[in-house]
């Protein structure tokens, strides 16, 4: 059950460094390491996090996310959109890495797609996460679609099993393509609901 002091509200630039932090809880340190390599001097991963949150467009924005606050305080986050009716491009200048996500976002065309869910780990267990899952149900009929998707890896059982019991099934799987990236996953498995 949720619990009724977990108030859900649209995303808002100041939410832009707990968004950067939300989204490497959720992406299992990927984001960590992509940002890396973005950096310019004199600027850190974190830093990073926060400008590409801060942007009005792209997939990670502030604009695409909810947050769920108690006592002011936020304490997890959902950032998703709609994907598009036709297949992305994958591109011989695509890096690697993104290709199997490209793929499987592919075979989920015109859903609303959870791209992030994370909640702060010391508050997990409270049914943070159910209420944000509730609340993409409710983002998706905005966009004029009752179909979700999300994409998790093999090596997060805690949150698949939450896909799961909010009714998302497997739909396909693709192995991960690393590049130096360090995670014990093997695979992306693509849920839909």
């Amino acid at each position: 059950m949720t619990d009724p002091t977990i108030h859900i509200r649209p995303a808002t630039p100041s939410d832009a460094a707990i968004l950067a932090e939300l989204i490497n809880y959720a992406g299992e340190g990927l984001p960590l390491y992509l940002w890396e390599q973005m950096a310019e001097p004199g600027e850190t991963v974190w830093d990073v996090g926060r400008r590409r949150a801060l942007r009005d467009s792209g997939a990670f924005s502030y604009r695409n996310a909810v947050v769920a606050e108690q006592d002011g305080k936020v304490v997890g986050g959902l950032v998703g959109y709609r994907l598009p009716d036709e297949e992305q491009e994958i591109t011989q200048d695509m890096p690697a890495m993104f290709v199997p996500l490209t793929e499987l976002e592919n075979l989920a065309p015109g859903t609303w797609y959870a791209n992030v869910l994370a909640v702060i780990p010391q508050e997990r267990g409270r049914g943070i996460g159910s209420a944000l899952l509730e609340k993409a149900v409710e983002l998706a009929a905005a966009t004029g679609t009752s179909d979700l998707s999300i994409i998790v890896s093999d090596a997060n059982p805690g949150a698949r099993k939450l896909y799961e019991r909010s009714g998302y099934k497997w739909k396909a799987e693709r192995p991960m393509v690393k590049d130096g990236w360090k995670n014990p996953g093997k695979k992306w498995v693509l849920l839909v609901k």
